[in-house]
């Protein structure tokens, strides 16, 4: 008889071999841009139609498993959590995400290319569910969802006003939407990218996209985006800025194994970037750096602290998403997002944190 597996260490064995099956390809990668293979234009997952959804939510009252009535992790204390779960098949694979002003109306990507949108439900200040939630394929310039151009893996999501930008990572494109009028139903129309971007990794590309509000700041209106795992020579992550004052190619220090996965500006000023990683040793892990905007430019080699630190210790899963809102109170909250892979043995998490600053 086998023993007893439990839902964690599965989750690392399944991490291990997805590490493993991208190694090759991932080595070869840095120095050549893959052909990618040959994908349905839809599957099981993908999202056709616009459709209403049923969400469920099961709450998780703490995040240190270890020690439940701990709350306080680096500069981050836990409000509250859900574990989203729907009958609807093509819920999952949560990429992206990002929320009002007030914490409330979402919007999401599932990287089977699709739209998720809908509200949090509070009591207080604890998450407790999601209503209105509706579903929608992402559409192309022809007005037909992309996955019958077979694009997918959409990965990065932005905001500017009415203004939506969708990250591609295996195509390594970046689609702008106009929601003024018709929201989830806009078509999609590609932007230009400097050709180093365009030339990513196969399955390491953009990863992460935020647009700076407009102000002073140097870097207002420029569209930030970061790669997953694409590398300079010095093996540090690349990222782009792209329109605004100053375009142009920078890095992000890469460094204990960490690769990115999403990154928010803070209502504040300053970057916050959220990395994972996966090893032998210590599983997966996930943390988040504090970046200044002031550190950003054309050819900056860009670094910051990790303020926050997680492993499977804690209630965490794929972590890809990170948005950032204030409450009416004054606190700066931090959501976080999981993606499940579609996977039987792994969550779609919703977290938050209040950012003790």
């Amino acid at each position: 008889m086998f023993p007893r597996i439990g839902r964690r260490r599965l989750l690392e064995y399944a991490a291990a071999a997805l590490s493993l099956a991208a190694v090759p390809g991932a080595a070869l990668a840095q120095t050549a841009v893959q052909r990618p293979p040959r994908q349905a234009a839809t599957d099981e997952f993908s999202v056709t139609t616009p459709v209403s959804i049923e969400v469920n939510a099961r709450p998780l009252p703490s995040f240190d498993t270890r020690d439940r009535s701990r709350t306080r992790f680096g500069e981050l204390e836990y409000r509250s959590g859900l574990v989203l779960t729907s009958r609807f098949r093509g819920f999952g694979g949560l990429s992206g995400l990002r929320l009002d002003a007030k914490g409330e109306r979402f919007i999401a990507i599932s990287d089977k290319a699709g739209w998720f949108t809908g509200r949090i439900v509070y009591k207080g200040r604890e998450m407790v569910g999601l209503d209105d939630v509706e579903a929608s394929p992402i559409l192309g310039p022809d007005g037909k969802p992309i996955t019958s151009r077979r694009w997918f893996d959409t990965e990065a999501l932005a905001l500017d006003g009415p203004l939506v930008y969708v990250g591609l990572e295996r195509v390594n494109q970046v689609l702008r939407f106009d929601f003024t009028t018709s929201f989830t139903h806009a078509h999609g129309e590609p932007i230009a990218l400097p050709p180093a971007a365009r030339r990513l990794p196969y399955n390491k590309g953009i990863e992460a996209l935020v647009v700076v509000p407009r102000g002073n700041q140097p870097l207002a209106g420029t569209l930030i985006a970061i790669s997953e795992r694409g590398l300079d020579a010095q093996g540090n992550i690349l990222g782009f800025l792209i329109g605004g004052k100053s375009p142009g190619q920078f890095a992000v220090r890469r460094t204990d194994d960490f690769d990115v996965s999403d990154a928010v500006v803070l209502p504040s000023g300053g970057l916050l970037v959220l990395e994972r990683k996966f090893s032998w040793i210590g599983g997966v892990g996930i943390r988040i750096r504090r970046i200044a905007l002031s550190s950003i430019a054309p050819g900056a080699l860009i670094d910051g602290p990790a303020i926050f630190n997680a492993d499977l210790g804690h209630e965490i899963d794929n972590m890809e998403g990170i948005d950032a809102h204030v409450t009416p109170e004054g606190d700066t909250v931090l959501t976080l997002v999981s993606d499940d892979n579609f996977s039987i043995i792994q969550r779609n998490l919703l977290l938050q944190f209040t950012l003790v600053e």
